[in-house]
């Protein structure tokens, strides 16, 4: 197997969102959960989305895991690497972008070093846009959205220049919108300046899907970038303009049955009111988080008893997500790590007991909950089927037994309808 294109995503649900925008441009795509394995057999295939649970955790940590898995997408060929991240920027002053893209970049030697790396959060489909270095969620401040109320990584700032430069050694600069507009020439041509300056990381403005063209034409020359799945978008328009195409559904295959279940650990506008509007239709259980947090044996053994007798008959939902208000409480009462961590956990063993209870098609909304559940149920890669929701594609599992079919959301994607659509997607 030889990929032209090679992605890192920093979780579950992003490399998910990505996975789907490469396939609905004509890649054939597979994701992978981690490093795959020697023995994990990949054909036909022209990009790999590796997923790792990196965003939140230690920055050497992940580093580290990022430079294992840019190892082996070089093995398999890939000329580009695109380093995935939120199109919100999840990331605190501490990391973790500037210090993966630092190791990327410097790991690459004197190629990548030729202009700057190109790093652009933009994805207008879903309503993030960059204007003047500025990262604008549905036409409001990054700083002024929900997301500066995220329980991990809270974002307090929208200038990208800014944050990223408090991360990075690079150096930052800006590529703005008026230099975009021009074309692939003008944005080379400022780069080029910006390598005459010592500048290691250029943020470029992106405010419409065209700009993202722009920009993933000229990243595809380069041996590395870092963004969302808008530049995904622009770096596989650029390779099927090449001629590099499969064109085929890596998702097709025999219908897959048994129960249906949900879980929600997101704690996003979003999820809340997804999980509202899901009560109208599925039975829907409320944990509360602090007991998941302080008694998780007896909170996972209860909710499992709940769900057990309703799976031959209905879906349902177990939501461990909380309001703002809840999460900032126990965050003080027990930190925000430890309780982040333990509410994953908690999900991750309800994931476990609902397989194990019969459970085949499974919803989960939350990038770090999506991660955590599949990582214990050890699954190590899926084939991209249809978009249930913009950046939610449905996944069937590559190499696993029972086969499965999977929705992973990031919390702030989908409509209200979220886990209606979701459940209609995977009947057989």
């Amino acid at each position: 197997m030889s990929i032209r294109l090679g992605a890192i995503a920093d979780d579950y649900t992003g490399a998910s969102d990505l996975a789907n925008t490469l396939t609905k441009a004509g890649l054939r795509t597979v994701q992978t959960i981690g490093v795959p394995a020697p023995d994990l057999v990949l054909s036909d295939v022209d990009a790999v989305v590796v997923a790792l649970k990196s965003r939140s955790i230690p920055a050497a940590d992940a580093v580290a895991q990022s430079q294992a898995a840019r190892d082996w997408l070089k093995r398999q060929g890939a000329r580009h690497i695109l380093f995935k991240i939120c199109s919100t920027f999840d990331s605190t002053d501490a990391g973790n972008i500037g210090q993966v893209l630092d190791a990327l970049r410097g790991d690459l030697g004197p190629e990548a070093g030729q202009w700057p790396v190109l790093v652009t959060p933009a994805f207008p489909e879903t309503g993030r846009t960059v204007y003047f270095g500025n990262l604008f969620v549905n036409g409001v401040p990054l700083n002024e959205s929900p997301l500066k109320d995220h329980p991990l990584n809270p974002m307090t700032d929208s200038s990208l220049v800014r944050v990223l430069a408090r991360q990075s050694q690079a150096g930052v600069a800006l590529v703005d919108l008026a230099t975009v507009v021009q074309g692939a020439e003008a944005v080379r041509a400022r780069l080029g300046a910006l390598a005459q300056a010592g500048t290691g990381a250029a943020i470029a403005d992106a405010v419409f899907e065209r700009d993202l063209e722009t920009l993933g034409l000229v990243a595809l020359e380069a041996p590395l970038s870092v963004g969302a799945s808008g530049l995904g978008l622009g770096l596989a328009r650029a390779l099927v303009a090449q001629g590099v195409s499969g064109g085929s559904d890596a998702a097709t295959g025999a219908p897959v049955a048994g129960a249906v279940a949900a879980i929600a650990g997101s704690c996003s506008a979003a999820t809340l009111e997804q999980i509202a509007r899901a009560e109208a239709i599925m039975p829907v259980l409320r944990l509360d988080p602090e007991q998941l947090v302080t008694a998780p044996d007896a909170a996972i053994v209860a909710a499992l008893d709940w769900a057990r007798p309703k799976l031959e008959g209905t879906p349902v939902l177990i939501a461990a997500s909380g309001t703002p208000d809840q999460v900032a409480a126990l965050q003080a009462r027990y930190g925000r790590e430890a309780s982040g961590h333990a509410i994953e956990q908690a999900s991750a063993r309800l994931a476990e007991g609902l397989v194990e209870a019969g459970v085949r098609r499974l919803i989960v909304a939350g990038g770090e909950t999506s991660g955590a559940c599949v990582d214990r149920l050890g699954l190590a890669a899926f084939a991209i089927g249809r978009e249930i929701a913009a950046g939610v594609p449905l996944l069937r599992t590559v190499d696993h037994a029972p086969a499965m079919l999977l929705a992973l959301k990031s919390g702030n994607f989908g409509g209200p309808d979220f886990f209606a659509a979701a459940v209609a997607a995977m009947q057989p």
